[in-house]
């Protein structure tokens, strides 16, 4: 059963700002079954009128061990995004898809990936890719955390130009990435005014940190953050944490998908609100250059 939830602004102005739709699934290795579910989800988001869905990590399956994981990835002009592209195309809106098992460029030779964030418009086209550069290597033995992302993945070498949608200009973040500030900072400075988080956040960290992380970016930026996520258990070896989130540039969560099941939360993104938390608290404008955070002895 999948749950959806409608949140909207109560705004000054009496136009309607677009919806966005922010989805929660829970993938497995099987790809047919994992896209029937966000096939769903994407319809529904559409029925209820949003003009652009995020889809999380791993939207396209979540494996059982490393070999499952490389046999079962693409390239970008495999069947998986074609269909995405072709979903797209029939509803007229826009996907954000935000960790696709992308084959590496080398891939004959040395069976390695991307975790590529696609972004597909509402014609069916390929507007932006970014692949993830900070790549989740973690140890916490007390928490039964242990994953080695750079075993088989590749970082990718740069950050993408925030992207143009109906929504607003979205900057491109995957999970892990939510914990280096540096990136939401350079993405509001290019332009971002709708960070997004697709995750497969372990169950452990997104207790102690999903949501308090998730709030600092959108303050630290004033932009909406937008966080797509899995949920539950995968197979035997791998759970996650769920709740995907919208926050607004103020830092207040406006929408939860609950830890529980798959389901959506459409959020009403009226870029008024950012204007008006950067104009009221000019924080952009009080930033000191960068030399100035340089840290320098003490002078005598």
């Amino acid at each position: 059963e999948l749950k959806f939830i409608n949140f909207v602004f109560h705004r000054m102005s009496s136009s309607r700002a677009p919806l966005a739709a922010v989805c929660q699934v829970t993938s497995t290795p099987d790809k047919e079954a994992n896209f029937s579910v966000c096939e769903q989800l994407v319809q529904e988001a559409k029925e209820r009128g949003a003009c652009m869905v995020f889809l999380p990590e791993g939207f396209d399956y979540i494996g059982s061990s490393r070999e499952e994981t490389l046999s079962l990835s693409e390239t970008l002009g495999g069947d998986t995004i074609s269909k995405y592209a072709q979903l797209a195309r029939k509803l007229e809106l826009w996907l954000s898809l935000g960790g696709f098992h992308e084959r590496g460029h080398d891939w004959e030779n040395d069976r390695r990936i991307y975790n590529s964030h696609v972004i597909i418009n509402n014609e069916g086209d390929i507007t932006s890719v970014y692949r993830k550069s900070h790549l989740f290597d973690v140890e916490l033995p007390e928490k039964g955390v242990s994953l080695k992302e750079s075993a088989f993945t590749i970082p990718g070498p740069a950050l993408v130009s925030p992207v143009q949608t109906p929504i607003g200009k979205v900057g491109l973040g995957i999970c892990y990435d939510l914990r280096f500030p540096e990136l939401s900072l350079a993405l509001q400075r290019h332009g971002a005014e709708i960070l997004t988080y697709p995750s497969a956040f372990t169950v452990a960290t997104g207790a102690a940190h999903w949501e308090v992380l998730l709030r600092a970016r959108a303050i630290e930026t004033q932009c909406f953050v937008f966080a797509a996520a899995q949920v539950g258990r995968h197979h035997e070896k791998r759970a996650s944490y769920g709740h995907a989130l919208a926050v607004d540039p103020w830092g207040e969560v406006v929408g939860d998908c609950g830890g529980e099941q798959p389901g959506v939360v459409l959020v009403e993104v009226d870029m008024d609100r950012v204007v008006r938390t950067r104009r009221n608290m000019p924080v952009q404008q009080h930033r000191r250059d960068e030399a100035f955070y340089c840290v320098k002895a003490n002078p005598k």
